[in-house]
């Protein structure tokens, strides 16, 4: 099976979906697979030596011809909308005028950002007479409603609704990462067979328990080890709120056993920081690489996992197998009726309070010190629950059978 993926980012570029495609591609090519990647020269999340190294780099050839990437010109990415979107039409433009050269290909594969990838996806498969899988991270407009950047009538909302209902008509497969988001799709009209729920997952070999004893974080940030931690790792973004993170800080600042670990990054990160100031009981610095997640999610007494009320019950943030793979408890300030907070209670891997609620989500860190002040530790296995739910052995492995399946009843 030859597959083509079209990418409006790829690396070295991060995002929240980097890895989880690594970790498709390693599975596709294990089991035989040839990929074509065609995608911007690197801009997002790299350092300026990296940028300057790829600025050269239109063809690379890897793991042995397996994977052929053609790489593009792009414009410098900008956080204004109009700016954004020309970009992502950018993107698709110059993906269709590679794309439709090529030959052979049996299918196509993307993730929903940017949401305009649906119409390169429905052009390329016309041209090259192939299927589609496509893996739905965000459902869009919605998440612009949520996060309160548009409304219901609104002209984006109406173009973005005209947008999702011609891709998802479009498309062979949708893959789901959570049941909200099946519900919300059967909501429009999509028929259940042509949905596919796998959730997203981490990499147990490289996200793994850290002794505070042996992370390097403590003295590199200068935080007090006999403290009870509070970590909270992610974007300050329109639909995280994790502005509350800094309010239950503020609820708990007299409590001097209690420190705040904030690693973030986002359009509102800046006035995070500044926020910060203020507190005495926050650490905050910028987001650290990927290769360090084990040191960042084992750091904690517990993990915080936020969203704005309302976001939550179309979406299950990754970083959750990530926290639970190092064994760390986690607190959600997230929607109820979520499906993160059906797992936590499943797993009994935490606790979730209503999104939005800053005293409530106070309460249920103090809880959780009280605990720790006592001495009542709990012998709990979360990365058990991870193992066995939650691999990229058994969720990266999902989506490649989903496109050999596939191509074994439509391809050429």
């Amino acid at each position: 099976m030859r597959v083509l993926i079209p990418d409006a980012y790829f690396n070295p570029e991060i995002t929240a979906f980097t890895h989880l495609e690594n970790d498709i591609i390693n599975s596709l090519i294990e089991r035989g697979h040839e990929l074509k990647v065609i995608c911007p020269i690197p801009q997002r999340g790299i350092d300026k030596e990296t940028q300057e190294k790829y600025r050269h780099i239109k063809h690379e050839t890897l793991m042995d011809g397996k994977i052929e990437i053609e790489r593009f010109w792009v414009p410098k990415e900008k956080s204004n909308i109009l700016s954004r979107a020309f970009r992502y039409f950018w993107c698709n433009f110059r993906g269709y005028q590679i794309g439709k050269k090529y030959k052979g290909i049996d299918m196509l594969f993307s993730e929903s950002t940017p949401p305009t990838q649906g119409l390169l996806m429905s052009m390329l498969k016309k041209k090259l007479k192939c299927s589609i899988v496509y893996s739905l991270q965000d459902v869009f407009p919605d998440s612009l409603v949520n996060a309160k950047m548009t409304k219901e009538g609104s002209l984006i909302w109406r173009a973005g609704r005209i947008l999702e209902k011609y891709t998802y008509k479009k498309v062979d497969v949708i893959v789901t990462i959570s049941k909200g988001i099946r519900k919300n799709l059967l909501r429009k009209g999509v028929p259940a067979e042509k949905i596919e729920m796998i959730s997203n997952w981490v990499n147990i070999d490289n996200v793994y328990p850290v002794e505070r004893e042996k992370n390097t974080i403590i003295d590199e940030f200068g935080v007090d080890k006999d403290k009870f931690l509070v970590v909270y790792a992610g974007n300050f973004g329109a639909a995280q709120g994790a502005d509350i993170v800094l309010k239950a800080a503020k609820e708990l600042e007299e409590n001097r056993e209690i420190q705040f670990v904030i690693f973030g990054g986002g359009s509102y990160f800046e006035d995070a920081k500044n926020e910060a100031q203020s507190l005495s009981n926050v650490i905050i610095n910028p987001l650290l690489p990927q290769s360090r997640v084990s040191e960042v999610y084992s750091l904690g007494d517990v993990s915080l996992i936020t969203c704005k009320e309302g976001t939550g019950g179309a979406s299950f943030p990754s970083k959750t197998w990530s926290i639970m793979a190092c064994n760390t408890p986690i607190i959600a300030s997230f929607d109820t009726e979520s499906d993160l907070a059906e797992m936590l209670r499943a797993s009994n891997a935490g606790e979730c309070v209503a999104a939005g609620d800053a005293k409530l989500l106070a309460d249920a860190i103090e809880r959780k010190y009280t605990k720790w002040k006592n001495g009542e530790g709990e012998d709990i296995n979360l990365r058990e629950y991870v193992e066995k739910n939650a691999t990229k052995e058994i969720c990266a492995g999902a989506y490649v059978t989903v496109m050999e399946n596939l191509c074994n009843g439509k391809c050429k």
